[in-house]
């Protein structure tokens, strides 16, 4: 495939795949316009490996990024002592993509006084550094792009009308993102794939939420679909998704508009504190049943524990029988707790220390236990042995 960063198959994208081809083996400066987040910086990539200068640089600047004290320097470079902080003399980016292509990034976004400069520079095919007198001529092919409406600009006077035509002389223009919704399904899947964490399949995108994902708008375009898939491949690794099993702050808002998604998590019911007993029957009372036993002592602590739970009786086959009238679990389990911790304190001779292990509990776990139970004043429990 030659351009395998632009993904789909639509006639939009094919459109400008073809324009490309035909572009790219010129050395005219190609102005590329289309909304935020259309992939200009992969056009103007494409045309530099489709073009004779593949061999040479790419060198990309944002005219929007950089400060506008800056900016002259970053475009023509500077020789030492051109202003406070240039330690060293500093090649510009025309000089750097020297043989290959300059692009130059959201170029409507230039101050008027900058604009000027770059006419001049373009028209003598050469630049001066800062600080400097000399003239370094360049052979660079410029791909400009803007998200701007530059008709627009010049009317408004904020941008240069002789600029403006030294800039468009091959235009590219690229098609929003909801003006190929066909390729959203191609765009998900390439996304899906790049974003899927290491060992984990990739997020798939049930019937319904694709449909809501064509039928969105896309302001941002591809980069809010990318940072889109980034996010669920985070949060959802590996899962299916449909639309309403993602909480709508998750998603655009126009789609949670558009769809009414109506998505609320499962109700959670609190549950009634248990007794702790119970806990124990699980294997996880208080500090476990694991103690420092081994794993036979460990098999004999649960089957004691599950008998602590429900004690045999005397009825056919063993089983407890619950009685007719039924009973207080919670109060029957609390009073076997209460049994269970009497015994241990009778044996080990009030020693709450020996009785802890015993019980297999910390022994501050049991001291709260006795003092729940009412089992033994505070005062009177002895020190640690």
């Amino acid at each position: 495939m030659p351009f395998p960063n632009m993904i789909g198959q639509s006639a939009a994208i094919e459109l400008v795949r073809d324009m490309i081809g035909t572009l790219a083996n010129s050395s005219s400066t190609v102005l590329i316009t289309g909304e935020s987040g259309t992939g200009k910086e992969l056009a103007a990539q494409a045309l530099h490996l489709q073009g004779q200068r593949k061999a040479s640089q790419f060198v990309p600047i944002n005219c929007g990024a950089i400060p506008k004290d800056l900016i002259e320097s970053e475009l023509f470079g500077h020789i030492k002592g051109a202003y406070t902080g240039a330690l060293t003399d500093r090649r510009g980016r025309f000089e750097m993509a020297d043989g290959g292509t300059l692009f130059l990034d959201e170029v409507g976004e230039l101050p008027l006084d900058m604009q000027v400069k770059l006419l001049r520079c373009l028209q003598e095919r050469s630049v001066v550094p800062l600080g400097s007198n000399r003239a370094i001529p360049f052979d660079v092919r410029i791909v400009a792009a803007t998200n701007r409406d530059l008709d627009d600009e010049v009317a408004a006077g904020r941008f240069r009308e002789d600029l403006y035509y030294r800039l468009n002389v091959l235009p590219l223009k690229l098609a929003p993102l909801r003006e190929r919704r066909d390729d959203i399904p191609a765009l998900l899947e390439h996304f899906s794939c790049k974003f899927a964490q290491e060992g984990v399949a990739p997020v798939h995108f049930a019937p319904d939420l694709l449909d809501a994902l064509q039928r969105y708008d896309w302001p941002g375009n591809i980069r809010e679909l990318s940072n889109l898939v980034d996010r669920f491949s985070t949060l959802f690794a590996g899962q299916q998704l449909h639309l309403h099993s993602i909480p709508a702050w998750l998603l655009p808002k126009g789609m949670v508009a558009e769809n009414g998604v109506a998505w609320t998590p499962k109700p959670v019911r609190p549950a009634e504190p248990e007794p702790d007993i119970l806990l124990m029957v699980q294997g996880i009372s208080g500090d476990g049943l694991a103690c420092n036993s081994t794993p036979e002592k460990r098999s004999q602590d649960w089957l004691g524990a599950s008998s602590v739970a429900m004690p045999m009786q005397d009825a056919p086959g063993g089983r407890a029988v619950l009685p007719a009238d039924g009973l207080s679990l919670k109060d029957h389990l609390m009073d076997i707790e209460r049994d269970y911790i009497q015994q241990a304190l009778q044996r080990s001779q009030g020693n709450v220390s020996k009785a802890a292990r015993l019980l297999c509990l910390q022994r501050t776990t049991l001291i709260e236990k006795i003092n729940k139970l009412g089992l033994k004043d505070p005062a009177e429990i002895d020190p640690v042995v």
